[in-house]
């Protein structure tokens, strides 16, 4: 595998820069943007809040190459970035937006109408909302108002308020995208055209830090297979928190967030096949007409700077036992695809995740795809999140129910999985097997809901108590028979 020793590129400020981390031990590959702006001394606009993709004061936009060669615009939180996710792409902060005509200063229009709405009052968040604006701006013309707050659900405000914020979003957003960017986007994309030819590998060296950035699967599975140890990624917003919460310097990293077969989405006649790697806002675009269950899941999925990163993938590989996805697959008998150099393997999800964070794969293998089986038209699927907020909150339980009828009202098949009830997502096996061949009538189900209530034995922690727990997973059950009698 040819690869280059240690520098990545991008453009910053219309310059195109080449960091070399060999040359610095102040800068690692695992740096993220936002610090590394930080220590710039004219992008000091993007703040950390809360180094955890929780409050949006980061937020900055990058401008990458699709599928078409076209430029898109997405925002993303700093914090969550490793330096090298930004290879070949351009970065753009809020000290890019304004221009200078001669002595004059000219706001880019998400400036001047948040500054015309009183946007703004301590200011702390504003960078961030401003540059949430300008990815809206760059990809909507005229927004729906739910359009603009799905923008903005990752951008926390405490002292303004969000309605002059979307009046501002509402107002500013008139132009089809125009601004001074577009006049130099022809070059731009010349320049990453340029970056994208060059489909070499790259392996970033550091006294601390080993960075393995393959640019194609082959070069993944080989890098993998020579470091087994080594910790993937692909969107790494849950193993960013490792670095800036906890301190912790990972010596060994393969990323795969440039892995272009890693990318795709394949609906066939009988199922979706997602790959690992694609980014879950573009899933959530992808499937919304083909399977509306995922759709809604995906919707109050974190915020859209964390699904313009986070990776379907990412969020079965770290096995939490909160993660949003993982009832919904269990319940739809989802198939994780596994691939080394050497062999190919297939393995349903319930028998991949084995524990608390603790999945079936071998050290020489990645989670190429996802393969989901459409659910037949008279099965009835249907999932709930419980949190204390709707928008970009962990839960604290979750639950999807899978349930088939007969004609007489008898449950055929039941499968009811929850996450936040134990170590692991689980199905509600016992309750499974009371309900089959039972009427499905409020007096089955209220007897159901005892032995769920018993069934799990969840903890107690920040987010909730036990009994809490013990609660909701039971109410939800009459919650679903509400909705399906």
């Amino acid at each position: 595998m040819k690869a280059t020793s240690h520098h990545i590129r991008f453009i910053l400020d219309n310059q195109w820069v080449e960091l070399d981390f060999q040359q610095s031990e102040n800068i690692r590959p695992s740096t993220t943007l936002l610090n590394y702006l930080r220590c710039l001394p004219s992008h000091k606009g993007v703040k950390e809040g809360c180094a955890e993709g929780d409050c949006g004061a980061c937020t900055v936009v990058v401008a990458e190459l699709n599928t078409n060669n076209e430029l898109e615009y997405k925002a993303l939180d700093s914090c969550l970035v490793f330096l090298p996710m930004i290879h070949g792409k351009q970065i753009i902060t809020i000290e890019n937006l304004e221009q200078h005509i001669g002595k004059e200063i000219q706001l880019h229009p998400v400036q001047q109408l948040m500054v015309e709405n009183n946007g703004s009052q301590c200011g702390y968040c504003t960078p961030g909302i401003v540059m949430s604006l300008f990815a809206l701006y760059k990809n909507h013309h005229k927004p729906e108002k739910e359009v603009i707050e799905d923008a903005l659900t990752g951008n926390l405000c405490r002292c303004t308020g969000y309605k002059p914020i979307i009046e501002a979003a509402k107002h500013a957003c008139i132009h089809q995208g125009k601004d001074h960017f577009s006049e130099k986007q022809q070059e731009i994309k010349q320049q990453l055209l340029n970056i994208k030819k060059d489909n070499t590998s790259i392996l970033l060296y550091h006294s601390e830090q080993l960075y393995m950035l393959p640019q194609n699967l082959n070069d993944a599975l080989k890098l993998k297979k020579q470091y087994p140890n080594a910790v993937l990624i692909a969107g790494a917003t849950d193993t960013a928190l490792r670095q800036t919460k906890k301190g912790e310097i990972i010596p060994q990293i393969i990323d795969l967030s440039q892995v272009e077969e890693l990318k795709n989405i394949e609906i066939t006649d009988k199922s979706v096949i997602i790959g690992s790697s694609l980014p879950l806002e573009k899933l959530k675009s992808g499937i919304e007409k083909s399977f509306p269950a995922l759709f809604n899941i995906l919707k109050v999925f974190g915020s859209l700077q964390i699904r313009n990163i986070a990776t379907m993938g990412g969020n079965i590989g770290s096995a939490s036992p909160i993660g949003d996805t993982l009832p919904f697959l269990f319940a739809c008998k989802a198939v994780i695809k596994l691939q080394s150099f050497d062999t190919k393997r297939k393995i349903p999800i319930e028998d991949f995740i084995i524990g608390y964070r603790k999945t079936a794969i071998k050290t020489d293998e990645l989670i190429v795809a996802i393969e989901i089986p459409f659910i037949p038209e008279n099965v009835i699927l249907k999932s709930y999140k419980v949190s204390n907020r709707k928008d970009l909150d962990i839960s604290t339980v979750s639950v999807c129910f899978r349930l088939q009828l007969s004609n007489d009202k008898k449950v055929k098949e039941i499968i009811i999985v929850y996450g936040g009830m134990a170590v692991q997502t689980l199905r509600a096996k016992k309750t499974e097997a009371f309900l089959n061949g039972k009427t499905w009538n409020k007096q089955i189900v209220e007897t159901a809901m005892e032995i769920l209530y018993n069934e799990f034995t969840p903890i107690s922690d920040a987010r909730s108590d036990k009994e809490y727990r013990k609660l909701a997973c039971r109410n939800l059950l009459m919650k679903f028979w509400d909705e399906t009698k």
